[in-house]
């Protein structure tokens, strides 16, 4: 069994976004030569996420409509760990919500797929330099 690492580093000029990385960690995924395996993605960052669903404008919308309802950004105030003179509390209450790292089986040298799935970065407060593991062990 072998493994291999590679960290994909963003930087997001907005608070909020969500970004398609599939097509760098398929490049990753065929720099290490693993045909058989796992690969494991993984925000680096407490606010920010890595998850898998479809790539559709209208659904990442919903995705940003709902995480404001569940953690809106303002007032600021209202969160406890703003006190220490932040003002990222709901970034950490969304990438909560939305999950750390996703792994994806390895098949026959691909990423190992449901018909429309895709890996996407989702960044909460973004505005400076942030990265993503992603780790592939296998044969």
């Amino acid at each position: 069994m072998k493994s291999h690492r590679e960290e994909i580093w963003l930087e997001v000029p907005t608070r909020r976004a969500f970004l398609n990385i599939t097509p760098q960690v398929e490049a990753a995924l065929e720099r290490s030569g693993i045909r058989e395996g796992l690969c494991l993605v993984n925000a680096m960052h407490i606010t920010a996420s890595v998850f898998i669903n479809d790539d559709e404008s209208g659904l990442h919308q919903d995705y940003e409509k709902w995480l404001e309802t569940l953690a809106p950004h303002a007032p600021t105030e209202r969160y406890r760990h703003n006190l220490t003179g932040e003002d990222n509390a709901d970034a950490h209450l969304k990438r909560q919500v939305m999950g750390r790292e996703v792994v994806v089986a390895v098949t026959d040298g691909r990423l190992d797929f449901g018909r429309w799935e895709q890996i996407f970065y989702g960044e909460f407060d973004g505005r400076r330099r942030k990265r993503v593991l992603v780790k592939i062990i296998g044969a």
